[in-house]
């Protein structure tokens, strides 16, 4: 599937209700996990210590951490929809999210969008969007929920 492209509030708004698409899938590392563990200073050995979690996690590896897989979502979004003409894109905001899998090391993850909703509130487009980040070969996501970003179309 080819990247949608939006130059519009117009042109966006043709999209409510629909799904986007789905983005590649991208490996999450154990290297990815280190480094956020690092920035956010969440070393839990669930996260950060593989031999640990070899023989005393119940999923025999280390898993992501949450918010890492959280954090990737605008990054995916970019792969299905390109936004122009746009001077400022915010993250607004994040609804109903629930995580529902733990991500385990050197898992493809990838995420489906659908524009859930957009309002033009003072030149300003608010989209709201409902993504579910897949877990490549299980059936179960790792997370889902709404995303809103605000997009100061010129």
């Amino acid at each position: 599937m080819s990247k949608i492209i939006i130059n519009s509030y117009e042109e966006l708004e043709q999209y409510i209700g629909k799904e986007l698409g789905v983005s590649d899938y991208i490996t999450i590392t154990q290297e990815q996990i280190n480094q956020f563990a690092d920035a956010t200073l969440d070393h839990q050995w669930i996260h950060i210590d593989p031999a640990k979690a070899k023989t005393e996690s119940p999923y025999k590896n280390t898993i992501a951490h949450g918010y890492l897989t959280l954090s990737l979502l605008p990054y995916l979004w970019n792969q299905i929809v390109e936004v122009n003409n746009s001077k400022m894109t915010v993250n607004y905001g994040i609804d109903k999210l629930r995580f529902k899998e733990p991500v385990l090391t050197n898992s493809e993850v990838r995420i489906r969008a659908k524009l859930k909703s957009l309002i033009k509130l003072k030149g300003i487009a608010k989209a709201e969007i409902h993504t579910i980040l897949e877990i490549k070969s299980n059936n179960k996501p790792a997370l889902e929920g709404d995303i809103i970003f605000l997009y100061h179309f010129t």
